[in-house]
């Protein structure tokens, strides 16, 4: 019989109201592969046994871990033994990503896009693998990523709302809702070797999606969760002092202010990337502890991996990112605490209202003190423990501005530089620095030309928004033609030629370039008739 770790129990969970379904998952109900399986799941991951280390642990297990681990030490001995027969034989693989989908490039890139949305959608439930049940219906990336992921969801919602499928942004903000109510936070993916890291808290603007659909109202109803992602920020914060000044995501500053950094709990291989975190460890000549606290906290911050994280900006094994105040981290607290503020106020709590405006305030001054460069007129992440800015120039620079956190002078001293630095044939690039790894040169991402583009249009610059925005839109539209497909990434900077880099092929699919994409067509018209015309002109 086909094992199913508390499948049966969830789906009669379901049946019951919503309130109910959130109680608290016991932990030890959910299958962990890389704890369950031991020596098993360490010698197909160091053995190369799939070529993509995900494979493994996102495969499903077909009896009792217990049972198959006592059969392997039975059989590993044997003549003739076939690790890879053996897994063949005792779990189901994950689905691949084909689906039967055929793409048409007579249609519109945007009703491309809405034939996509259904193939990319998951329904709530298990799988009796290492996929933590959702009580309703999701969008996944795409490719590999076969689970929701918690910052790509934003963008896919913009789409979404630029599709009009207001009860699926719902659903997804539940079910982000429920992560919260039941793990304490949000994990980077509702995947259990996932759950010792979250991703950058995107949350409240989620929520803030959900109330241009539904009314300003609705944020009510989400404060509680909202608060609690916060609390999870900033756990321990109120036990720093200058003898003390870390703990988990918060750090201490000189002058006694609080400022957030990226983290994971858990200071080991990542079960997903298990045998390259290891290669990596080793080849460093660091403590090996030290290296996967360090990738991993990287993995929380949804750049992984990038320069931006390496002590000598190029290579991975110096990579450091606790030691970094990252200021788009910091950035989005600001914005979470600000929507705190709103949700007291909302609420007819004064008292809380005005305590999460003097906390957001102390993060903006912090971070314009601390990230901010008067000699190079840029916002950088900060070396707490040097004492220094990083000088190591991306986009993350943005997202101050993205939130309209300082004045007019300084966001014309950063636009400066993204139009002089950061502008490509293709859109932005992410940093100013080829490393061989996906978050640098000469990649770009949907996610960031977003944030890049609002962040311009708040300060007036729209000239340089549209012409970053069609150059994006005209590039994603190449490519469609061409091959039929949306990317996870783009090489902005040579359209002739593919992204690459990092630990695994570029995917397609894609949730938020699809999302990015349909969304600024939906803002911008006129420039997307520009965008065709163009297009067309090239073929």
């Amino acid at each position: 019989m086909r094992y199913t770790f508390s499948t049966l129990t969830f789906s009669l969970l379901l049946l019951l109201p919503f309130t109910f379904v959130i109680q608290p998952l016991r932990a030890q109900e959910l299958y962990r592969p890389e704890q369950d399986l031991g020596e098993l799941f360490e010698q197909v991951q160091l053995q190369h046994v799939f070529p993509d280390s995900k494979t493994f642990p996102d495969a499903v297990p077909l009896a009792p871990p217990k049972q198959i681990l006592e059969a392997y030490q039975q059989q590993k001995n044997q003549r003739g033994f076939s690790l890879e027969a053996f897994v063949k034989e005792y779990f189901q693989m994950p689905p691949q990503p084909a689906t039967g989908f055929t793409t048409d490039t007579s249609l519109s890139v945007t009703q491309h896009i809405e034939r996509l949305w259904p193939i990319l959608t998951r329904e709530p439930g298990a799988d009796g693998g290492s996929l933590i049940p959702l009580p309703k219906k999701y969008i996944v990336p795409g490719g590999r990523f076969r689970e929701i992921y918690y910052w790509d969801s934003f963008f896919t919602m913009l789409g979404l709302q630029a599709s009009g499928e207001t009860e699926l942004i719902q659903s997804m903000v539940d079910n982000f809702t429920h992560l919260i109510n039941t793990t304490g936070h949000i994990p980077n993916g509702n995947r259990t070797y996932y759950l010792s890291r979250s991703q950058p808290p995107f949350y409240a603007l989620m929520l803030r999606v959900l109330a241009q659909q539904k009314g300003r109202e609705v944020l009510k109803t989400y404060a509680p969760a909202l608060r609690k992602e916060y609390d999870f920020w900033m756990d321990g914060s109120e036990q720093l002092s200058a003898a003390n000044s870390t703990h988990r995501r918060v750090v201490r500053m000189p002058d006694g202010s609080i400022l957030n950094r990226y983290w994971d709990d858990q200071p080991e291989p990542r079960p997903e990337s298990y045998r390259e975190d290891v290669e990596l460890a080793q080849e460093s000549g660091r403590n090996p502890e030290e290296v996967y606290r360090n990738i991993r906290a990287a993995a929380e911050s949804g750049w992984d991996f990038s320069s931006r994280w390496f002590a000598d900006a190029q290579n991975l094994g110096t990579i450091h990112t606790t030691d970094i105040i990252p200021v788009d981290l910091n950035a989005l607290l600001y914005h979470v605490e600000l929507t705190l503020q709103e949700m007291s106020v909302l609420n007819g709590n004064r008292t809380e209202a005005r305590e999460f405006e003097r906390r957001a305030k102390a993060r903006r001054d912090a971070l314009l003190k601390y990230n901010w460069s008067d000699e190079a007129d840029f916002f950088y992440d900060y070396d707490f423990v040097k004492g220094t800015t990083t000088n190591i120039p991306s986009l993350a620079a943005v997202y101050p501005l993205y939130f309209c956190m300082v004045k007019k002078k300084q966001a014309d001293a950063v636009v400066q530089k993204l139009e002089e630095d950061f502008l490509q044939p293709g859109g932005l690039v992410t940093t100013l620095h080829r490393t061989g790894q996906q978050w640098d040169a000469p990649n770009g991402w949907a996610p960031l030309q977003w944030m890049s583009i609002q962040a311009l249009r708040n300060y007036k610059h729209d000239k340089l928004a549209d012409t970053i925005a069609q150059r994006w839109m005209e590039l994603n539209e190449a490519v469609f033609q061409n091959t039929g497909k949306l990317m996870e990434k783009y090489n902005v900077t040579d359209i002739s030629l593919q992204a690459g880099g990092g630990e695994y092929p570029n995917q397609d699919g894609f949730g938020w370039t699809n999302g990015v994409l349909l969304k600024l067509i939906s803002l911008n018209p006129q420039l997307q008739e520009e965008v065709l015309q163009e297009v067309e002109m090239q073929e």
